[in-house]
């Protein structure tokens, strides 16, 4: 069956261009759903110097649209003279399975046949996404990770690596993200794959195909990334008007963005990858795998996030070993985890300067 063409890949700086890589892994892939991948291929990026020791890897996962390079989505937090700075630690971002950013997606070519895999392509989970995350790191021979930190999806691989792994990583921050996704997340998520189907050319592979059903999810996931106040804040009219609402006009702007860099059918895997989340699958509990984490934690939430309550984040620290919870003030709700620079670095710092014993 035909599917949405690949978008193209984000653009990159100059002194970017060195730092994309790719591992093609030659091997059959299994996956939780019982079906594999034939074949990898990962995309990833690496900043600064790996210490003879090898004991300055931070390692940045990213959530559910960005892509393999923290420095581009993650401006405040990642780059030089910044919290994650490549002149003091080894930085490791890889781009996570089922995306279209370089890693194997639905819009990579099936050896097999020789065709894109489209609608065939296999439901991918959380903890398939943190197996090849495993591979990428055997090959960059890291035995250690002086840091792991991700927010949103991206914390929630990492709390999967943490729980599993449990002597990889010496510490961890995971910021606005759950230890399972909850009802609510997966009810946000089927409302936006629902406008996806409703779009009946988002199978089919000519200029355009899929995108209005991809732009109409996007304007649904835009409420749940912002809040009310970040609305009335930002997108108020302050003249009478009887149409042609700020408001309106950023629903179809964020829908337009997105569809301009992304691609529907990575969008519909990844939301699903979302919903499969949940640590304790396969073991005693939720509260087990949690409190089998031995990594010096730090959970931090967002006081007006409504996607990822910070009851959420309270969980998740109640149940770690010593973890620590902290609270970001943010007009912005969910995106505050990407916009809040300041206010993350000072709490997150903290963590990067205890003794890991």
């Amino acid at each position: 069956m035909p599917l949405t063409k690949l978008k193209p890949q984000y653009q990159q700086k100059p002194d970017q261009q060195d730092n994309l890589k790719s591992l093609k892994f030659n091997q059959e892939f299994s996956l939780e759903c019982g079906n594999t991948l034939p074949e990898l291929e990962i995309s990833y990026t690496t900043y600064g110097t790996l210490s003879p020791e090898k004991d300055n890897v931070v390692w940045v996962f990213h959530a559910l649209t960005a892509n393999a390079d923290p420095v581009e989505w993650w401006p405040g937090v990642v780059g030089k003279g910044y919290l994650i700075d490549p002149d003091k630690y080894f930085i490791v971002c890889a781009n996570m399975l089922g995306s279209c950013y370089g890693t194997t997606g639905p819009d990579s070519i099936d050896p097999r046949t020789g065709e894109k895999y489209g609608p065939n392509f296999p439901l991918v989970t959380v903890k398939d996404m943190v197996n090849v995350h495993r591979i990428l790191k055997d090959h960059l021979g890291i035995d250690k990770v002086l840091l792991g930190i991700g927010g949103s999806m991206g914390g929630q691989q990492l709390l999967e690596w943490a729980s599993s792994d449990v002597e990889l990583f010496e510490s961890i921050c995971v910021i606005a993200t759950n230890a399972r996704h909850s009802a609510w997340g997966i009810a946000f998520n089927t409302a936006q794959r629902m406008a996806i189907e409703a779009d009946p050319t988002y199978q089919y592979s000519y200029e355009g195909a899929g995108e209005k059903g991809l732009q109409a999810a996007r304007a649904i996931a835009m409420l749940s990334y912002r809040n009310q106040n970040t609305y009335r804040k930002t997108q108020t009219d302050f003249e009478d008007k009887v149409d042609d609402f700020k408001a309106s006009s950023y629903q179809y702007y964020q829908g337009q963005k997105l569809s301009d860099r992304f691609t529907v059918l990575s969008y519909w895997y990844l939301s699903k990858a979302m919903d499969s989340h949940n640590i304790g699958r396969g073991k005693k509990s939720v509260r087990h795998a949690l409190k089998s984490v031995k990594a010096k934690t730090l959970v931090l939430g967002i006081r007006t996030d409504i996607l990822f309550p910070y009851a959420e984040q309270k969980f998740i620290a109640k149940n770690i070993k010593d973890a620590e919870f902290g609270l970001i003030d943010s007009l912005y709700g969910h995106d505050g985890f990407l916009i809040e620079a300041k206010a993350l670095t000072k709490q997150i710092q903290v963590l990067l300067n205890r003794k890991i014993k």
